[in-house]
Formats: C-alpha cells, structure tokens, sequence
C-alpha cells in the first residue's frame, strides 16, 4: 500500500511551505543576475554616449575653429563701406589707414585691422548707440588687401608681382591669373613657396611652367596665408 500525506496535516503544509519559499528564491535570484546585467550594459552605453558627445564637440569645435580661419579679416590699405540703417549721413566708404584704424562721422578714430567685418559693424554699433538710438550697422569690405600674415606675396619673374589678400582655397593658378603670369626670362619650373609654420621654414617646389604652358594640374598646389611664392630668373 503506498502511503500519500494528508495535505492538512502539519508536515505537509511545512512541506508545501518550504517549497513556496524555495521556487520563490530561484526565481529572486534569476531577476536580480538580469537586473545587474541590465545595469552592466546601461554603464557601458553610458560610457559609449560620453564619448559619442565629446567626440561630436571636439568636430564641433574644429568645425568653428575652421570656419573663423577663413573669415576675411581686415588689414590696412582695405577700403570699407560702413552702412547704417536709415542714417545716410552716417554712412561713408572709408580707408584702413596704414596705422590699421578708421574715422566715421561721430567715431573720430576706431581700430579696424584685424578684425572681421562683423566684428567691427558691431563695435561701430556700441560706440554709434551713444548718439543714434538703436544703430544697426553693416561692414562691407570694397577693395581688400588683409594683413600681412594674411597675405600671399609673389616677387620675381610674374609679370605684376604683388601681395595679395588671402582666401579660402587659392591656389598658385590663383595667384598666376592675378599677376597676369610669367615673364619671358621667368623660370618657372624652378618657382618655390617658402612658408613659415610651426616648425619652422619650408621650401616647396612649384613647377609653374607645366602648370601654365602644359595645363598640367597636378602642379596647381594650395596656398596658406603669409606664403612666398618665389619665381626665378632664367639661367639662359
């Protein structure tokens, strides 16, 4: 005769009870290992967001940095149009004198070289806000030359040999087609760019001859502000 406990007995309810419990604490502990795994895997996305984001400011940051590197900024020898809403009397074309400063009716003498042309319409503004009421001024750059450091400089055998203002992307053909090209004593493939940087000086040929006389564009290297361009004379 097989023997089966009576369920209202008091060891089978300690029995069922016990059983309760244990089924009760695998399944706790089966809940606590994915709660951990699940905290685990937000610190590592948290980690991974951390990084997307500083990396997305630094581009950011470059980005800007990029952009202000090629803005126009002012230099002497610039002529300036300095525009202010509904004030013709105060709206004038002006020089960037040598000493890098202008005058307008009612700012007898501001300082203009090195900054952009947004940035002096808004000191202009400051300074205009004491005599008009709420000016809303606009600086628009006529003919430019820029600074020095800013400049690309062409001396030897071009035809017009001149400093020119830099801006964004130029090239030697750039600057070829503004000094009208080579001289017929210019030798071209000699040509060199001599550029100051951090690490100092470089010499970098420039064959220009190719690049003017046989359209070979490979010669057709890029500038940086305050760059030499040096063309030499013919040995013959």
């Amino acid at each position: 005769m097989q023997f089966r406990p009576n369920p209202s007995s008091p060891r089978a309810a300690a029995v069922s009870s016990a059983g309760v419990l244990l089924v009760g604490a695998l399944l706790a502990g089966t809940l606590l290992v994915g709660a951990l795994g699940g905290c685990s895997g937000h610190s590592s996305g948290g980690t991974g967001l951390v990084a997307d984001t500083a990396a997305m400011r630094s581009d950011q940051a470059e980005n800007a940095r990029q952009a202000n590197a090629q803005q126009y900024v002012i230099g002497p020898g610039d002529q300036l149009t300095v525009f202010v809403y509904q004030q013709p009397t105060l709206s004038v074309e002006v020089p960037v004198r040598p000493d890098g400063r202008i005058s307008v009716p009612l700012v007898p003498d501001m300082v203009a070289a090195g900054k952009t042309p947004s940035e002096l319409g808004k000191q202009l503004g400051i300074e205009l806000k004491k005599f008009v009421q709420e000016p809303n001024v606009t600086v628009m750059v006529k003919s430019f030359q820029g600074p020095a450091d800013r400049q690309v400089r062409v001396i030897g055998e071009a035809t017009d040999p001149q400093a020119i203002a830099f801006r964004s992307n130029m090239t030697v053909l750039d600057v070829m087609i503004a000094t009208h090209g080579l001289t017929k004593f210019a030798a071209g493939n000699r040509a060199k760019i001599v550029r100051h940087d951090a690490s100092g000086e470089q010499t970098i040929p420039v064959r220009l001859s190719d690049l003017l006389k046989d359209g070979d564009m490979s010669a057709n290297l890029a500038l940086r502000p305050g760059d030499t361009l040096i063309i030499p004379q013919s040995w013959f």
